[in-house]
C-alpha cells in the first residue's frame, strides 16, 4: 500500500512538472498569459494590415489568443500626444512587450521605458530615429523590422513610365523621420534619373490639399513615399491629382489602393508576420531584444492601378505590365 501512495504521488509530481513546463511555452515568468500591449498610431491601409501579420504570425506559430498571450490594442489616431498617454499606460500596466506601428509610436514608446521589451514595425530606419544602436544589433530594448522601399527603384519605376517627366513633386511629412530620411534618398537617386526633386512637404494633415495644389503646373509626377499622415489622407492626394492629371507614385500598396498609380515596394502584412518571429522568440524561450537585429523585407513587388492609368488615358510600357500585379481601386 505505502509503495502504491508513493507511486501516486510521484506520477502526480511528474504531472504537474509537465503542466508547468507547457505552459511556459506561452506564459510570462509568473505563470500568467502574456500581455502584448499595441501602440499604432494610425489607422490606415499598411499599418492596419501590419497588425493583423503580426497576429496571424503568432497565432500561426502555434501561440493562443487569451491563452497563451493577449493584446491590448490602443490606436492613437494619428496623435503623438497620444502615442505618449498610451506608452505610459503600457508601463503602468506592466505589459510583457510592447508592439510599436509606426515611427512616432515607437518612439513615444521607447522615451518611456528601457526595460520593457518593444518591438517595431512599419519604421524605416530604427538606427536613424534613435531606436537602436545599430540596425545589426540592437543593443537596446527595441527590435523589430523595418519598412524600408526601394526609393531608387521607385523613382526609375517613375522614369519607365515617364521617360519625358522632369520635375517630381515630393510629398511628405517633413515632422515624420521615416519620411525626411526617403526624401534625402529621392534627393540623392534623381538626378540619375534626369529629375528635379519639390520639395512638397506637410507638417499637419490640413496642409495636404493646399500643399499639393501648389505643385499643379509645376511637377510632372508626385513621388509620395511610405509616410502615415500622407498615406491616411491619399483620397485627398488622389482627388486633386486626377483633376489635375497628374499621376502619383507611391510607397506602398495601401497608398496604391487609394489612388496612387503604381509602386515598386513591400508588404505590410508580411512585414507584420517577420516582427512576430521575434515576438515568438521573446514569448517562449526569453529572447533578449538587444542582442536581436532589425529585420527586412527583400521581396519587392511590381504593382499597378489599371483603373487610375485608365483614368489618366496613361499607356505602361508593356514590359512592366509583363510583370506586374494588376490592381483595381
Amino acid at each position: 500500500m505505502k509503495k502504491a501512495i508513493k507511486r501516486g504521488i510521484v506520477f502526480a509530481l511528474i504531472c504537474c512538472i509537465a503542466v508547468a513546463f507547457t505552459a511556459c511555452g506561452g506564459k510570462n515568468g509568473s505563470g500568467n498569459i502574456f500581455k502584448i500591449g499595441v501602440l499604432q498610431l494610425a489607422t490606415h491601409d499598411a499599418l492596419d494590415a501590419a497588425y493583423q501579420g503580426f497576429v496571424d504570425g503568432l497565432q500561426e506559430a502555434g501561440l493562443k489568443m487569451d491563452v497563451d498571450f493577449s493584446i491590448d490594442y490602443q490606436n492613437a489616431q494619428g496623435e503623438k500626444s497620444n502615442c505618449q498617454t498610451i506608452a505610459a499606460k503600457f508601463v503602468n500596466d506592466k505589459v510583457d512587450l510592447v508592439l510599436a506601428i509606426a515611427t512616432p509610436a515607437a518612439q513615444a514608446m521607447a522615451s518611456e521605458t528601457n526595460k520593457i521589451p518593444i518591438l517595431v514595425t512599419a519604421v524605416t530606419d530604427p538606427a536613424d530615429s534613435k531606436l537602436v544602436l545599430s540596425n545589426s544589433k540592437s543593443g537596446t530594448n527595441v527590435a523589430g523590422t523595418s519598412d524600408l522601399t526601394p526609393v531608387k527603384d521607385q523613382l526609375k519605376l517613375l522614369k519607365e513610365i515617364f521617360p519625358k517627366a522632369e520635375n517630381v513633386a515630393v510629398l511628405y511629412n517633413s515632422g515624420e523621420p521615416n519620411s525626411v530620411f526617403q526624401m534625402k534618398l529621392a534627393k540623392e537617386a534623381a538626378p540619375d534619373f534626369g529629375l528635379t526633386v519639390i520639395d512638397a512637404s506637410v507638417s499637419q494633415s490640413s496642409e495636404i490639399q493646399s500643399v499639393v495644389e501648389s505643385v499643379v503646373g509645376k511637377a510632372d509626377v508626385l513621388y509620395a513615399p511610405t509616410d502615415n499622415m500622407v498615406a491616411s489622407g491619399m483620397a485627398t492626394v488622389s482627388l486633386i491629382a486626377k483633376e489635375a492629371k497628374i499621376p502619383v507614385i507611391v510607397g506602398e500598396e495601401g497608398m496604391l489602393n487609394n489612388g496612387g498609380l503604381a509602386t515598386y515596394g513591400i508588404n505590410y502584412y508580411d512585414l507584420g508576420k517577420l516582427t512576430s518571429t521575434q515576438a515568438v522568440e521573446v514569448i517562449r524561450n526569453d529572447a533578449k531584444v538587444a542582442d536581436m537585429p532589425i529585420l527586412y523585407l527583400t521581396d519587392f513587388e511590381l504593382l499597378i492601378n489599371k483603373k487610375v492609368a485608365d483614368d489618366l488615358k496613361i499607356e505602361i510600357p508593356k514590359s512592366l505590365l509583363d510583370k506586374a500585379k494588376l490592381v483595381e481601386e
